[in-house]
């Protein structure tokens, strides 16, 4: 039997972000975290640390550096040197303490919206300004602007802030555009910080390609974030990684205070760990669910809201919806939640490029989705 997600009033007795904040008749398909049962393995080695009563502070252990790298030869056929991954609680952290040490204060920062809403916020946190350069959308899909961002860097710019796959698009990026956009970091001197948390969930129609894996310039000028929390259901166990490939991205990390890796989470330590290490046949199935999931939204969209245009992402379990045919103004989230209790995040929350979207998260029961859908429709004066 394959792994489905549980049903809701299982569901409704989780206490996590998803489940508390909105009353009951809301159907909650906002914040990313999925619906299924967690993973037996990561499971089994929490109640394991709970049985020795192993509840305490970090220790010198490189498991997870070693179980990363390993998962990431396996998965993505990308060599990675164990002693060039570090840990901090999670990929915000990494994010915001990479570009502290790669700009000054006061440096521009780029960012390609629609784009995860707190990238706006992580950049003045670490010092910088948000520039912003958003993607190129055709009918091919999605693209990064790269005389875009060619014109930024030439124009000051210090860094960009990749979202690679990108969060709310499920886009996949290619070879070509990251390796393009390497030698622009390279020929201006720019840093770019690749935050790669969504990289497992990669459907089996795409294939991700890890921005320090595709050329030397890559590796001189980049600094990966990952973790286990997306794929795995693990956001609250706070445990992330900071990745390298060259010396000199090493080096510059090596500035970073000691705190940074000691807040990591002893229990997230070991769930990251039993996630890297036999968590795949878990992903393999959750992915397989959600891939259909992806098609059924397809199939519900079309049938109940035909002007609700929906490009199916090739990662990850969220859809970028867009209501703008419909009328529901700027912010469709509102009268979704407002007059159909369905929680969706606000497009405008994802940069100027979201006036008119809205994400769903889909990593939930064909039961939910459908409901969902049923509710949104019900709200389409078209039909």
């Amino acid at each position: 039997m394959t792994i489905q997600a549980d049903p809701l009033e299982k569901l409704r007795t989780r206490t996590s972000e998803k489940w508390r904040a909105y009353p009951d008749d809301v159907l909650p398909l906002f914040v990313a975290e999925m619906d299924y049962p967690l993973a037996e393995p990561i499971a089994a080695a929490l109640r394991s640390a709970i049985d020795r009563s192993d509840t305490g502070y970090i220790g010198p252990d490189d498991r997870v550096q070693r179980a990363f790298a390993r998962y990431a030869a396996d998965t993505w056929d990308w060599p990675v040197e164990p002693h060039r991954v570090s840990t901090t609680t999670d990929v915000s952290v990494v994010i915001v303490e990479s570009l502290r040490l790669a700009i000054r204060p006061g440096d521009r920062v780029i960012i390609t919206p629609p784009v995860y809403p707190p990238f706006f916020g992580m950049i003045p946190e670490a010092g910088g300004v948000v520039e912003e350069v958003p993607l190129l959308v055709g009918d091919d899909g999605w693209s990064l602007d790269l005389a875009g961002i060619e014109r930024a860097f030439a124009a000051g710019a210090r860094a960009l802030l990749l979202c690679n796959p990108h969060n709310p698009l499920g886009l996949v990026h290619s070879r070509s555009d990251l390796t393009a956009l390497a030698d622009l970091a390279a020929r201006f001197d720019a840093v770019v910080v690749s935050d790669e948390v969504h990289a497992p969930l990669t459907h089996s129609d795409a294939e991700f390609v890890p921005f320090l894996d595709v050329s030397d310039a890559a590796r001189e000028h980049g600094i990966a974030a990952h973790a286990a929390s997306k794929a795995w259901n693990l956001a609250g166990l706070k445990c992330a990684q900071f990745v390298t490939a060259s010396d000199r991205m090493t080096d510059l990390l090596s500035a970073l205070p000691f705190e940074v890796e000691v807040r990591t989470s002893h229990f997230g330590r070991i769930a990251t760990e039993a996630a890297y290490t036999a968590g795949g046949p878990w992903l393999a199935e959750v992915l397989a669910d959600v891939e259909m999931n992806r098609r059924l939204l397809a199939t519900l969209l079309t049938e109940y809201l035909p002007g609700v245009r929906y490009r199916e992402p090739r990662a990850s379990y969220l859809a970028w919806l867009d209501f703008r045919a419909l009328g529901w103004g700027d912010d469709p989230s509102i009268p979704a939640l407002d007059r159909g209790r369905v929680a969706l995040i606000p497009g405008p929350a994802f940069g100027a490029p979201g006036a008119g979207f809205a994400r769903l998260n889909f990593a939930c029961s064909p039961s939910i989705l459908t409901e969902a859908a049923l509710r949104l429709a019900a709200l389409d004066p078209l039909r």
